[in-house]
């Protein structure tokens, strides 16, 4: 499986001749063009950073083969579509193509007690290939080969990060959701977080666009 890691917290994941994107959100400036390509998109939460609502509902409408995932409040939003959008929770498993999800988690990490906490799923793709928890830190309990970490925004911690890190035990870090980050804070996060600081295991820093095998 490949994955294209695009601006903020979207991904494209590619096998065979399937092809998912993850989270194509406001702050991602090709999510159009990611949506275009795909053959299904699963959305992690409501969040407008990795829920472009607009975008969505055209891309549905020109492309009656796409499918979309998400959380009951992504499915309301976008309305029925003719049974091409679907509300997924923790324990769902959906299938597009050679690619298949398991979905995990309820709810998005606590920014603050007076911001609601909406619904939030990670998605487990390719039996462990992979692991996109959207907002949480929440850890699934299946073997995770590389785990995408959020390392910035209202919510993040890095103490919390790194204990997420140690309880997932991936054999792989790329950071997401780092936007926020000036270029500095993205290397001191990942030297904090990465092999020779306190997980122990190597993280990836990819430009948007990059492609890697996974």
């Amino acid at each position: 499986m490949k994955l294209t890691k695009h601006a903020h917290a979207c991904v494209t994941l590619e096998k065979d001749d399937t092809r998912l994107v993850i989270d194509p959100g406001a702050f991602t400036p090709d999510a159009a063009e990611a949506v275009s390509r795909a053959h299904a998109v699963l959305i992690t939460h409501e969040h407008f950073d990795h829920f472009d609502q607009k975008l969505l509902a055209a891309a549905l409408e020109a492309r009656p083969e796409l499918q979309v995932y998400g959380t009951a409040a992504v499915a309301t939003a976008l309305g029925g579509r003719n049974s091409r959008v679907h509300a997924v929770a923790a324990g769902d498993t959906l299938t597009v193509g050679s690619l298949t999800a398991t979905v995990h988690g309820h709810r998005h990490a606590l920014i603050h007690a007076d911001i609601p906490c909406p619904d939030n799923v990670g998605y487990l793709v390719d039996d462990g290939a992979l692991y996109h928890p959207g907002d949480a830190y929440f850890v699934p309990d299946a073997p995770v080969h590389t785990l995408l970490l959020p390392t910035s925004g209202p919510w993040t911690k890095l103490g919390e990060a790194a204990d997420f890190v140690r309880a997932v035990k991936p054999e792989r870090v790329i950071q997401i959701h780092e936007l926020m980050l000036s270029d500095l804070g993205q290397q001191s996060t990942a030297n904090l977080l990465g092999e020779n600081g306190l997980t122990g295991t190597p993280i990836s820093r990819l430009e948007p666009g990059t492609t890697v095998q996974l």
